[in-house]
């Protein structure tokens, strides 16, 4: 994982400063999001990859994961691409989605996004991957990309 120190006036962000300018990596391969029903256990399928995110409510059990791991005939949508904002993030830092998804709204893009206890994900369709990847750069994100 590449380091990244965040020194951020906390004082600042909590009373609505913006974010400082982040930067994403790219994760890895095409994901799905995967909507499964209420009550369903955590498939052995949705755990066995490298990234995976599970979210649980009285409506549903939501799977992100890669996509070549996910059975025909589940519930889900693939071609999703990963962007991770690098380096572990303060908790006192604020705005930090807003700050990424605005952008990629205004270009007319839609994102799905998780968070871990460190960092913030973003997933967009691959399609539409290279636009948002050009409107984060143009709000002043550092995007870097693997190696295609």
């Amino acid at each position: 994982m590449k380091p990244v120190t965040f020194t951020t006036d906390a004082a600042a962000l909590s009373h609505g400063a913006t974010p400082p300018p982040l930067t994403l990596l790219e994760v890895a391969g095409r994901f799905a999001v995967c909507k499964l029903p209420p009550g369903s256990a955590a498939p052995a399928w949705a755990t066995a990859g490298d990234v995976f995110n599970l979210s649980r409510t009285a409506d549903e059990l939501s799977v992100v994961c890669r996509q070549e791991l996910v059975p025909e005939g589940t519930h889900c949508d693939r071609g999703w691409r990963c962007l991770r904002v690098a380096g572990a993030m303060p908790f006192t830092l604020v705005g930090v989605l807003a700050s990424l998804t605005a952008p990629i709204a205004r270009a007319g893009i839609g994102v799905f996004a998780f968070s871990t206890f460190d960092t913030d994900y973003l997933l967009v369709k691959a399609e539409r991957f290279p636009e948002a990847v050009a409107a984060l750069r143009a709000a002043g994100h550092t995007v870097e990309l693997l190696s295609t």
